[in-house]
């Protein structure tokens, strides 16, 4: 069950759908919770090999609500503590817990697809930099709103953003938090692929997934494992990590099978990935 959610998985691609329209989508206190909890199932649970996540509505999202910072155990709440300590504390605790929230996306074995409408705003950039890869429609635009009222980005888009596009138009979207169209966030990669309009988005971005969980998921989560551990260190120590990754995990069980279904002529057929620890 979830208040801001609809799920469905069908072939091995599960589909998360923002589903609070009405109120822009924006991220209620549940969603906090919701989000990393319907992600870490379906990867503890080998439930999907691909995750597209969608919006309803005008906007994919409007970004974090008030509520999470006006709310009794929110950013300016405390949850009831008095010590001013212990007051700052609770707020280093909950902003990691938003942080964990979207790096449940990048932790979790499946890749994680984007489809973006209308406003990608705030909480919204800083989900989307954390997904696999980004797909929008014509009349979306990303803004890092938090500059434009009075804070700093804390939720992980001044730590993605510049890895996904020059840091120099990063700095510059994080500095004005001026909006940035689709066309120039297809121009510098932000973005994959730019629609002319949601449907001819969702049909597209849900062919590429299912094209991606068609793939050995044993080969795909090997290749996001290794995509994020580059990111964040050296050639040398990638490829050193790569090579003790690929010394157990490298069985021919997944290959001989693509090689006997192309000869076939059919579609490969592969066990699904093992359950979590947590899961068994």
């Amino acid at each position: 069950m979830s208040d801001c959610f609809d799920l469905t998985v069908s072939d091995h691609v599960a589909h998360l759908r923002l589903n609070r329209p009405d109120e822009l989508n924006t991220m209620v206190p549940e969603f906090w919770g919701e989000l990393p909890r319907i992600v870490r199932d379906l990867d503890a649970r080998a439930a999907a090999r691909v995750l597209v996540i969608s919006s309803t509505g005008r906007h994919f999202s409007a970004g974090m609500d008030l509520s999470v910072f006006t709310g009794g155990s929110g950013i300016g709440g405390g949850s009831g503590v008095q010590e001013a300590g212990r007051q700052r504390a609770h707020v280093w605790m909950l902003v990691q817990h938003l942080q964990d929230s979207f790096t449940a996306l990048e932790a979790s074995r499946m890749p994680v697809l984007a489809a973006v409408q209308g406003g990608c705003i705030g909480g919204a950039v800083d989900m989307v930099t954390a997904a696999d890869a980004r797909y929008c429609t014509e009349d979306a635009f990303f803004c890092v709103q938090e500059i434009n009222i009075g804070m700093t980005a804390d939720v992980g888009t001044l730590q993605r953003l510049p890895k996904l596009i020059p840091e120099g138009i990063a700095r510059e979207l994080a500095y004005t938090g001026d909006r940035m169209p689709a066309d120039r966030a297809l121009a510098c990669g932000l973005v994959n692929r730019v629609y002319p309009d949601h449907a001819a988005m969702l049909d597209d971005v849900l062919a590429i997934a299912d094209r991606i969980a068609r793939h050995s998921p044993l080969a795909i989560w090997g290749t996001k494992e290794m995509l994020n551990y580059t990111r964040d260190h050296s050639v040398a120590d990638s490829l050193r990590y790569m090579a003790g990754w690929q010394s157990g995990m490298f069985q021919p069980g997944d290959m001989v099978e693509e090689f006997s279904a192309k000869a076939e002529g059919r579609d490969p057929v592969f066990e699904e990935l093992p359950a979590r620890p947590d899961d068994l």
